[in-house]
């Protein structure tokens, strides 16, 4: 296969290329420094050093490129705290904040497939830095980086200040009291990504912890939180509910770099974080008293508007990408923040989507509630009177020009109607959102970083979401 070598672009949260292809040692190593420098300009004052924190995840050789990494930015003059191992992208969000540092720069892909390996940069507060943040860097990368003398490297340990700060949240004894006792049963799928371990460290006992072993061919697919990635997952929970049929079962699900999340209630069935972040607002407003805003994305659930009014608590939408509700954080008090692919993210921890503190909540949510997820969630739709239903389908492009000509169609022919039904609003924040009936939408939109369409419906049934889905792929394909 030849690959077509693409320049250098920041897209939803990092840049992201195919090794040795798009992402090669030289590139990195010229982009490292210059990211560096432009989070001097832009976070020196703050942070008052020169240090750079530097992590990576479990990708292919992203052990080494982080040293490189490490190793140029400190000849350009940066102090360096590089991890001495693996861990999860927040935990590096985290270090940047506890270490008072001018950002962070993270080598992982997340939930790409295993040829990807990307660059994340992160702030000095703790969270991805804002898109004029990374216009500064992609301009830069024709200049040269001034000469400076060598600053300092060191090695640390990422895991030790995260976890520490991630158990004062949520009430671990309680949680553990339950796993002791046989009450709950927790299944863990990390996807062979950099979740690995991460539960048992913040809890203290073990949880059955599914491809923990480090693939960076991830068994054949993609460390994205789907269904169609999780046979493992779902074959252990169904078998534990034969085994422990009395407990309350609890699945969760982690990406590659273990920023996004997913669930499984006690009988298998799959949680998205459209699920997720309802059964997690009603938590924290009702058993934490946690105020503030609710932040969702334009392809967020329905149901998130109607369960925040019920708690008298406002809405902000933003376009889709974590850095969005990052940014909102940063400027007004939120509860929580949420995207559909399983970002979420609290105003009382860093503006950073954080998949393992999530799952301490969720687990902290059933056993203080009792309830299964799947209770939990239909509860909250009979309180709310909405019972529409969610799925999303993404489509692979030939080519980033397929994806252009599709994009000037979009804005030429756009359609009056889908599946048969009249568009009563179309919204163009971010893709096309074309709503149909008080519970019906489809969401048409480009991915950041691959040439991937990506199509999301809500409607009131299952078999109305694939007959819109079906449509829209008909459509993308003619």
């Amino acid at each position: 296969m030849v690959y077509k070598i693409n320049p250098i672009k920041f897209g939803t949260d990092g840049w992201r290329g195919v090794i040795a292809a798009d992402f090669t040692f030289e590139r990195v190593a010229t982009l490292a420094p210059i990211a560096a420098q432009v989070l001097a300009d832009n976070y020196g004052d703050t942070a008052n050093n020169k240090t750079v924190i530097v992590g990576y995840d479990r990708r292919f050789m992203a052990e080494d490129f982080a040293k490189l990494t490490a190793e140029s930015i400190q000849a350009a003059g940066f102090d360096v705290l590089l991890s001495e191992c693996f861990a999860p992208t927040p935990a590096f969000s985290w270090a940047a904040k506890a270490h008072n540092a001018l950002g962070a720069i993270v080598m992982t892909a997340s939930h790409n497939p295993a040829a990807y390996l990307g660059l994340k940069v992160k702030s000095a507060f703790g969270g991805s830095v804002p898109p004029e943040i990374t216009e500064q860097i992609e301009a830069r990368l024709d200049r040269p980086v001034p000469q400076a003398d060598p600053g300092k490297l060191e090695m640390f340990d990422p895991w030790a200040s995260y976890c520490q700060g991630l158990q004062q949240k949520v009430d671990i004894p309680k949680i553990k009291e339950a796993i002791a006792s046989g009450k709950l049963k927790v299944y863990v799928d990390v996807m062979h990504g950099a979740a690995a371990t991460g539960l048992e460290r913040l809890l203290g006992c073990p949880v059955e912890e599914i491809n923990s072993d480090r693939d960076p061919l991830f068994g054949g697919g993609a460390p994205e939180p789907l269904p169609k990635y999780l046979p493992d997952f779902f074959r252990a929970i169904k078998e534990g509910a034969k085994q422990y049929p009395d407990s309350l079962r609890v699945g969760l699900v982690f990406d590659g770099d273990s920023d996004r999340i997913a669930g499984a209630d006690g009988e298998g069935n799959f949680l998205s974080s459209q699920v997720l972040i309802p059964i997690l607002i009603e938590h924290l407003a009702e058993r934490k008293g946690f105020t503030g805003e609710i932040v969702k994305t334009v392809s967020g659930s329905d149901l998130i508007p109607r369960l925040a009014a019920s708690y008298g608590r406002s809405v902000y939408e933003t376009p889709i990408g974590y850095k969005y509700i990052g940014d909102r954080m940063m400027h007004a008090e939120v509860m929580i923040g949420g995207e559909e692919s399983g970002g979420i993210g609290y105003g009382t921890h860093i503006p950073e989507r954080d998949a393992l503190l999530s799952a301490l909540y969720v687990l902290e949510a059933v056993v203080e509630s009792g309830e299964d997820l799947g209770t939990i969630y239909a509860r909250l739709q009979q309180k709310t009177n909405f019972t529409a239903v969610y799925d999303r389908i993404d489509l692979p492009l030939a080519s980033m020009e397929v994806r252009a000509k599709l994009l000037e169609r979009l804005q030429n022919e756009t359609p009056q109607k889908v599946a048969g039904m009249p568009v009563i609003d179309c919204l163009d924040v971010d893709g096309y959102k074309f709503r149909m009936s008080d519970m019906t939408w489809l969401l048409i939109r480009f991915s950041g970083t691959e040439p991937v369409l990506r199509l999301y419906c809500q409607a009131p049934t299952m078999p109305e979401v694939r007959q819109v889905l079906e449509w829209a792929r008909d459509w993308a394909n003619s």
